[in-house]
């Protein structure tokens, strides 16, 4: 969970794609914080009948047949309105999609995978990131990037020290230009 509330601080959406069934995505989802503690996904609004004009849902399931129906258009609105998205009983091709739209929607994608399924998507991706440990061969040849310990946590400690390394060497620059100005 502090490794997804760090992410989301820093200003990175975690959606998780999955072949589990809705019910498990949806309980790892909220054991790992990618869907906050209080908040209700669409569906339970719509079956608890709480829904009122002014709760509005912040998270939604959906499921990999209600995918197959989707427009790209579709997938972008659910990409733009909703900050915590789980997409579970996905196919690999329905993963690439998924990342397709992310694109399209502006948005730097890094993908996770460990399973010949997730190599699409791992290609796709801006970064792919396949699993050391329990990454098939596939999916490490595909990826960008091997994460040895297949811990999340450790993505969001490369993803500090990248954005500090990348301060640090703006810095640099700046004052190579500004003190090397005048001898021009």
């Amino acid at each position: 969970p502090q490794a997804v509330a760090k992410c989301r601080s820093a200003g990175i959406k975690v959606i998780m794609v999955t072949g589990d069934h809705p019910n498990t995505a949806k309980a790892i989802g909220r054991a790992v914080g990618i869907i906050s503690p209080g908040v209700h996904t669409a569906d339970e609004l719509l079956t608890s009948q709480v829904l009122s004009s002014h709760s509005k849902p912040q998270a939604i399931v959906i499921h990999g047949s209600r995918l197959t129906d989707m427009t790209d258009s579709d997938i972008e609105g659910i990409l733009k309105n909703y900050p915590e998205i789980i997409f579970a009983r996905t196919s690999p091709t329905q993963k690439l999609r998924i990342v397709e739209g992310c694109q399209r929607a502006g948005l730097i994608v890094a993908v996770t995978g460990d399973g010949v399924n997730d190599a699409p998507a791992l290609r796709k991706a801006h970064i792919g990131i396949a699993m050391g440990i329990t990454g098939t061969e596939v999916a490490k040849q595909v990826a960008d990037m091997i994460l040895l310990d297949d811990n999340f946590a450790s993505i969001v400690s490369a993803i500090e020290e990248g954005r500090l390394l990348f301060d640090n060497l703006k810095k640099t620059i700046s004052y190579a230009l500004t003190a090397n100005i005048p001898e021009l």
